[in-house]
C-alpha cells in the first residue's frame, strides 16, 4: 500500500473524529464516560493487531518478534510521554483560552521537524524547512478570528506560564511521535507485534487512569468496569473505532513513512474539519479559512513536490553538443 493513500485515509477519519465527537452529545453534554474511549480504542487496536499478527503467524516464513526485555522495556515510554503531555495539556489550559490554545498547539509542527532532524538524523532541504514553516503558519492563520472579536486581544494577553506550558506540550506532542518512530524503525520486527507493544502498555496506562478517578471520585458512580458502556450511542462506538483505526494508521506511517507525513496528515484534516463544520453545523467560513488553506496547500506541494517542479533548473549540455560548441568557438577564433 502507498504511504500516500494511507495518509489520505488518516486525513479523512482523522476530520471526521472531530464531527463524530460532537454528534455523540445529547443537549451539549456527554452521556458516557469519555475517559472509556480510549481505553476501548486501545484494546481494539490491541485486538486487530493481535489477530494480523496470528495470520501473518500462519505463513513460511515466521515474522520476525524481538523478545528481549531489553527491547520490550523501551515500549512503556511512549505512553508515559502522552500521559505527561495530557497532564500539561490540562495546566496550559488554566492559564490560556481555547483559542491561544488551539494556536499554541500548531508549534508541534515546527517542533516535529526540529527533533526529525535532532533525534532521527533525517536532514530537510530549505525548501521543505520552508514549507513546515508555511504549514505552521497555514493552519495558525485558519484559526484566527476576526480582530473584531473579544478573544482576539486574549491571543497576547495570557501569563507567561501558560505561553511556556503550550511551548512543553508542543514539544511533548513532537517527542512521542518522534520516539514511537524510532522504535518501530529500530528493527525489522514485523509491524503487528510492535504494535502489540505499543498497545498493551498503552491499555494499561489507559485502564489505570480510570481506577485512579474511580478513587478520586470516591467510586460515586461505580467501579469504571459497570460504567464503562453507560449512555453508549453508535455515534459512540463510531468515535471508538474512528480513535482506533486513525492510531493504526499512524502505526503503519511511523513504519513506512515518517512523522511528517502524519503531520501533513492531522494539519490536512483540521482544515477539512473546518469545512465540513459549514455543512453540519452553525460553523461560518472566514476569510482567514480560505487563506489558510491556499498557504497549507502551497506548503504540501513545497514539501512534497520534485526539485525540478520547484526551481527552474539550468538546461544540461549533452557532451556531444559541448564539442560542438568549442569546435565554433575555436573556428570563430581562427577566423578572427
Amino acid at each position: 500500500m502507498q504511504w500516500y493513500l494511507v495518509a489520505t485515509l488518516l486525513t479523512v477519519l482523522t476530520s471526521s473524529q472531530g464531527i463524530l465527537t460532537t454528534l455523540s452529545q445529547t443537549n451539549g453534554t456527554y452521556k458516557y464516560d469519555y475517559a472509556t474511549v480510549p481505553f476501548l480504542a486501545e484494546v481494539f487496536k490491541l485486538a486487530v493487531s493481535s489477530l494480523l499478527l496470528w495470520k501473518e503467524c500462519q505463513k513460511s516464513p515466521l515474522p520476525k518478534m524481538t523478545t528481549e526485555w531489553k527491547t520490550v522495556s523501551l515500549y512503556p515510554i511512549p505512553s508515559v510521554i502522552y500521559l505527561i503531555h495530557n497532564n500539561v495539556q490540562f495546566a496550559t489550559l488554566t492559564f490560556v483560552d481555547t483559542s491561544t490554545y488551539q494556536i499554541m498547539g500548531n508549534l508541534k509542527i515546527v517542533t516535529t521537524g526540529i527533533l526529525f532532524r535532532l533525534f532521527l538524523g533525517r536532514k530537510l532541504s530549505n525548501l521543505q524547512w520552508i514549507a513546515i514553516m508555511l504549514l505552521a503558519v497555514g493552519t495558525t492563520t485558519s484559526q484566527v478570528k476576526g480582530c473584531g472579536e473579544a478573544s482576539c486581544d486574549s491571543l497576547f494577553s495570557a501569563p507567561i506560564q501558560g505561553y511556556m506550558l503550550g511551548v512543553l506540550s508542543a514539544c511533548l506532542s513532537a517527542l512521542a511521535g518522534i520516539y514511537t518512530e524510532f522504535l518501530m524503525k529500530k528493527n525489522n520486527d514485523t509491524l503487528y507485534w510492535q504494535n502489540i507493544q505499543l498497545y498493551t502498555f498503552g491499555s494499561i496506562f489507559n485502564l489505570a487512569k480510570l481506577i485512579v478517578d474511580d478513587f478520586r471520585g470516591g467510586f460515586e458512580n461505580g467501579p469504571w468496569w459497570h460504567r464503562i458502556f453507560n449512555g453508549y450511542t453508535v455515534t459512540t462506538w463510531l468515535v471508538v473505532l474512528n480513535l482506533g483505526s486513525t492510531g493504526l494508521l499512524v502505526s503503519w506511517l511511523m513504519k513506512h513513512a515518517d512523522n511528517i507525513v502524519k503531520v501533513y496528515s492531522t494539519s490536512m484534516a483540521m482544515l477539512l474539519t473546518m469545512i465540513l463544520s459549514t455543512f453540519l453545523f452553525s460553523f461560518k467560513p472566514t476569510l482567514q479559512l480560505f487563506l489558510g488553506i491556499i498557504i497549507c496547500m502551497m506548503s504540501l506541494h513545497m514539501y512534497f513536490a520534485p526539485p525540478n517542479m520547484l526551481l527552474d533548473m539550468p538546461l544540461t549540455v549533452k557532451p556531444d553538443e559541448e564539442e560542438r560548441l568549442i569546435e565554433v568557438s575555436v573556428d570563430r577564433r581562427t577566423h578572427s
